[in-house]
């Protein structure tokens, strides 16, 4: 009788173990195939991967250097351009000093506008310049040795249009968001609203931005 228990007990063991184990093999199968939800902006996409951006060395508008390592420990938001640019440089630069306050309450963050223009934006041209829409913002160039592949691994693009010193820049109107670890996270593109030329809307890019910051985990 005892014998007859005794089997009987490592039988319902034995259950036992095969139930915990199946369980644990459903919670690992759960988390395999139904990942976290990517993260929905309004105004862009993240990248699918964090990408490292190429090595630069810049100067911004006091003269200092800017390289990779100012980006660390906080967000940094680009944007490329002129200081001669008659329309999308100036606008772009009053709708993120509206958004700037916004955005610093969410998390640490430097706005960065990249003048690929250095032949005639000097650093003393972009201080009086960016001065008039925020001085926290930075504004940096340099050689175009440098500009140009820094300018790539962000996923911008710019060209030089005309001849003679009235020439002009075409060149992207998006936003990238780089990640405190330095790396390219995230781009914001402008929509097309009627009457008015394509623009990032500041409210999305508030709202995006807020998303993306409670959703980062640093690798």
């Amino acid at each position: 009788m005892v014998k007859g228990q005794n089997m009987q007990a490592r039988i319902s063991n034995k259950i036992l173990v095969i139930a915990i184990l199946l369980i644990g093999l459903g919670g690992l199968f759960a988390v395999k195939f139904n990942p976290p939800k990517p993260v929905e902006l309004e105004s862009g996409f993240l990248f699918p991967e964090a990408f490292e951006l190429a090595p630069f060395e810049l100067v911004d508008q006091q003269q200092k250097p800017f390289t990779n390592a100012n980006l660390k420990d906080q967000w940094s938001l680009f944007f490329i351009g002129f200081t001669y640019c008659p329309d999308v440089c100036p606008t772009t630069l009053n709708k993120l000093a509206a958004a700037y306050p916004e955005l610093k309450k969410i998390a640490p963050i430097q706005i960065v506008f990249l003048s690929v223009d250095p032949k005639r934006d000097t650093p003393e041209k972009l201080l009086t310049y960016v001065n008039f829409f925020n001085p926290e913002f930075k504004a940096v160039t340099g050689e175009q040795t440098q500009i140009f592949p820094l300018t790539r691994s962000l996923g911008l693009t710019y060209a030089m249009v005309g001849e003679g010193d009235n020439y002009q820049v075409d060149h992207s109107a998006g936003y990238v968001l780089v990640s405190p670890q330095g790396t390219r996270f995230a781009v914001f593109k402008p929509t097309a609203t009627f009457g008015k030329a394509p623009q990032v809307l500041n409210n999305a890019l508030i709202s995006d931005f807020d998303k993306i910051v409670k959703s980062y985990k640093p690798k």
